[in-house]
């Protein structure tokens, strides 16, 4: 047998979502004054606020735009913003990996939208977006949460253009700058770069989806979750603490924990910088490993946050396919079996492959040591012995 490696992470917590802590977290941190009160009490509004406020601050969101905790966690909130304002022009929804082709779904086979264009592209690529006309809504996901992939910029996106753009960011935000100027809304879920609890979502409205909002009401029923208007009105309310369903304040303190301890740590910057620093090593230790490789053949496309990897060389290739499939499996069960790293198989509807999260709550040196097991258990089943 190779020898293991003399280290383990300190904490093999490597989950595209929910992902990772932040150091330093404990349940004895939180503030639980909000518990056992209604989240419609002053106290209970006050906390949902100041959520939002932190939110604002932190991520640049323009004074201008209104922020509002949603239900059902990024999927609630995307759904929301299409549900409330697509169907009035012509729309194109661009998918590249498994969450996009959700949103192509619910276009066509849900809304049924007419004078709807689809594009996608392979895991690791993304389509051709400077094609879109800039009339067209348009409904994008930042960052390929399944495949690793990213827009590399927002050149695509014409500022003043007529469409209205709706924003998945769910892996992207607090680790990516968001172009506000071009979004019109964003969505995005506590559980993923801030190492948040799963249920709640965040919708980002520029004041350009407020007037779609206001001018516009779709031929279909809305459920009560998605309904954002008081008469003809946005329900300002919504955006201001009271939200729609009943939030679990519990979850609501562990984001703004989290909140602060990025702001502590400098802000949106420092947590950009730490995913770049945490995703740099990943894909350095890729590009020196000949049978792996980057999904995202493009560096311009490559996320900082999962970063996604298929295996390649010729033991790999002269698997069948099946075995090839369990390559990544075995891999990771057997680094969780040691405690060693949990959660990093690639997600099931992906080619097979390793997942690695390196958003800012992760850090690096618990990145660094994973690598070398990784090597090690690879070798271990190109033997036999795994």
């Amino acid at each position: 047998m190779s020898n293991m490696p003399a280290l383990k992470p300190e904490r093999p917590f490597f989950s595209s979502g929910p992902t990772c802590k932040p150091p330093g977290w404990s349940p004895e941190k939180l503030d639980t004054r909000s518990l056992g009160r209604s989240h419609r009490s002053k106290y209970g509004k006050a906390r949902l606020k100041y959520a939002i406020e932190l939110t604002r601050e932190l991520l640049g969101v323009p004074d201008d735009y209104l922020i509002g905790i949603m239900p059902g966690s990024d999927t609630g909130a995307l759904e929301c913003a299409m549900w409330t304002m697509l169907g009035a022009g012509p729309a194109t929804v661009a998918a590249w990996e498994s969450f996009g082709n959700i949103w192509i779904q619910d276009a066509v086979k849900q809304l049924k939208l007419d004078n709807l264009t689809t594009m996608t592209a392979d895991y690791g690529e993304i389509p051709d977006l400077a094609s879109i006309p800039q009339d067209n809504d348009v409904v994008f996901t930042w960052n390929g949460t399944t495949s690793g992939a990213r827009i590399p910029d927002t050149d695509w996106l014409e500022p003043g253009r007529k469409g209205i753009t709706i924003n998945d960011a769910t892996s992207a935000v607090f680790a990516m700058e968001m172009d506000w100027a071009k979004l019109d809304a964003t969505t995005f879920s506590w559980q993923k770069v801030m190492g948040g609890e799963a249920q709640h979502g965040m919708l980002i409205l520029s004041p350009k989806a407020v007037a779609r909002l206001e001018s516009y009401d779709p031929p279909w029923p809305l459920p009560k979750l998605f309904r954002l208007k008081k008469g003809d009105k946005v329900n300002t309310e919504i955006f201001e603490g009271a939200t729609i369903n009943t939030p679990s304040m519990l979850v609501v303190e562990d984001y703004i924990w989290a909140l602060e301890w990025a702001k502590s740590l400098g802000g949106r910057s420092a947590m950009i910088g730490r995913a770049n620093a945490n995703a740099k090593i990943v894909t350095d230790w890729i590009e020196a490993t000949p049978w792996l490789r980057n999904m995202a053949s493009d560096p311009a496309l490559r996320t900082n946050t999962g970063v996604c990897m298929v295996f390649q060389g010729d033991w790999y290739e002269s698997l069948p396919d099946g075995d090839k499939a369990a390559v990544p499996k075995k891999i990771a069960a057997k680094l969780e079996e040691l405690d060693v790293g949990y959660d990093f198989n690639g997600y099931r509807d992906a080619p097979p492959g390793l997942r690695i999260w390196c958003g800012g709550s992760l850090e690096s040196e618990d990145i660094a040591r994973l690598l070398p097991w990784i090597e090690w258990a690879y070798e271990e089943l190109k033997a036999g012995r795994l």
